[in-house]
């Protein structure tokens, strides 16, 4: 009798998800809290374990397909059951529709209910066919995948050939790894299979450019073929119709706002309509920081980021100014000021934004502050952080300068009070001394809740973090 696994809650109010891979087929024999496929939620991309043990009878889903808590993952019989009933040609897996299920209860001891890995589960001593692919590639220690032919019984109605991405060198034998979604739906909307794509990200990661250049290659490939219809053989070549007077295309393209746009979407609007924000700027002489930076590289032999540095002022900023380390309670209609700093980093990933957290960022050394950053922007090239990266903030950072930007007014990241932004830092006319030089210059800016603070306040903080950059050494003081 199969077993049916549900989708588990996945915490933090998320009700569905959406089935980025599997990692285990039909007819695999798996133990409990085996992971068994990967869905990404609005928060981030998690592998789930399976609560039975046992020979996997149908995956009840494809990847892609959004899937909500409470309905069937994928049935799991009984090793000796499945043996007793395992045909002589083995069928393919077929794509069903989701149905609402339970588990069925345990009778043996084999289940554990859908839970997380080494929750109440009993060990299983069955064999074990870990699968070799991953979302990023091959498993380490696992030797490359090898796939076996299926065969379907054969039926009356043939079924609808798929369509599959054209011959090409950008296509290769096997499947890519692919975690975007948008990336998915973009190559869906242009008739290709993201996962035929050689991608150019870790691990042969498939990424948006990727996608873009597979589209602007098949292009290429259709204008280059000429078509020559029998009829218009002895016809005199038609003038060619200039470039220019191409008409643009006119279809309306709706892009469903899901996952973890609609997570920010859902922010942003709360943002807007809770809070009144007010924003204040200033320009600032960054040459000394950049000596600064140079000189601590001298003395210690290690490279400290310029945001890791402005992340340090910002914290002792932060203690100096501690309503700006606070959020709004319309409950209770009182200002939460936070005892500890968790300071959010506004990262741009394939998944869209992201704002991670370095908890406790005051109690870090400025040593143990870049490192943590320097993990930040590491996991944003794929976007992989866990949920309790993403949760927890109590005031952001935003270098909206590596955009190539000069300023922006920000929307504050509901429920905190402020946002410090950084522009793009260039060289610029300055005057030093009553002379015109050449300096580093960037615009810093900072929106904050009216609610929590006025003006003096926001002003005093902005300006405290000019100095610091204007004058390292100063900071000193507050250390």
């Amino acid at each position: 009798m199969g077993q049916n696994f549900i989708l588990p809650d996945l915490g933090e109010g998320l009700t569905e998800a959406e089935i980025v891979s599997w990692l285990v087929a039909v007819g695999d024999t798996i133990t409990i809290d085996q992971p068994v496929v990967e869905v990404e939620s609005a928060k981030s991309i998690v592998e789930l374990p399976s609560p039975f043990g046992g020979v996997v009878e149908a995956l009840n889903g494809v990847a892609g397909q959004i899937i909500h808590a409470g309905q069937v993952l994928l049935t799991v019989t009984d090793a000796a059951e499945a043996d007793a009933a395992r045909p002589t040609a083995r069928t393919a897996v077929k794509p069903a529709a989701m149905a609402a299920g339970v588990p069925v209860a345990e009778v043996d001891g084999s289940a554990s209910g859908a839970v997380l890995i080494g929750y109440g589960t009993r060990e299983n001593t069955g064999p074990v066919r870990r699968p070799a692919t991953a979302r990023f590639g091959v498993r380490p220690g696992s030797a490359a995948p090898v796939v076996a032919a299926i065969v379907e019984p054969v039926s009356e109605v043939t079924p609808a050939t798929p369509v599959t991405a054209p011959a090409s060198p950008s296509y290769p034998a096997g499947r890519s790894p692919v975690v975007s979604p948008l990336v998915r739906r973009l190559a869906r909307e242009n008739g290709l299979d993201a996962t035929l794509l050689i991608g150019s990200g870790s691990n042969a990661l498939v990424l948006r450019r990727d996608v873009e250049s597979a589209i602007r290659e098949r292009a290429a490939a259709v204008e280059s073929t000429p078509v020559v219809e029998p009829a218009a053989l002895a016809q005199p070549a038609p003038v060619a119709e200039p470039i220019g007077t191409r008409a643009a295309p006119t279809d309306d393209i709706r892009i469903p706002i899901t996952g973890l746009r609609r997570v920010v979407s859902e922010r942003m609007t709360t943002s807007r309509r809770e809070i009144p924000e007010a924003t204040v700027w200033l320009d600032v002489d960054a040459t000394e920081l950049f000596a600064a930076r140079d000189r601590l590289f001298d003395a210690t032999g290690e490279r400290f980021s310029v945001t890791a540095l402005i992340a340090r002022f910002t914290v002792a900023g932060l203690r100096r100014f501690p309503l700006l380390n606070s959020s709004v309670d319309t409950a209770s209609q009182e200002i939460l000021q936070r005892g500890a700093i968790n300071l959010g980093l506004a990262a741009q990933t394939p998944r869209g934004l992201m704002v991670p957290v370095v908890h406790d960022a005051h109690s870090l050394t400025t040593r143990e502050l870049r490192d943590a950053i320097a993990g930040i922007v590491t996991q944003a090239t794929d976007g992989s952080f866990p949920p309790s990266r993403l949760s927890g903030g109590t005031f952001t950072l935003n270098n909206f300068g590596a955009l190539g930007v000069d300023g922006s007014a920000a929307i504050i990241n509901h429920p905190e009070a402020a946002i410090l932004g950084i522009g793009r830092m260039i060289e610029r006319p300055w005057v030093v001394d009553h002379t015109l030089a050449v300096r580093t210059v960037v615009e810093l800016s900072l929106v904050f809740d009216h609610r929590v603070c006025d003006g003096g306040t926001a002003a005093g903080f902005l300006t405290y973090i000019a100095r610091c950059i204007e004058n390292p050494v100063s900071m000193l003081a507050d250390l």
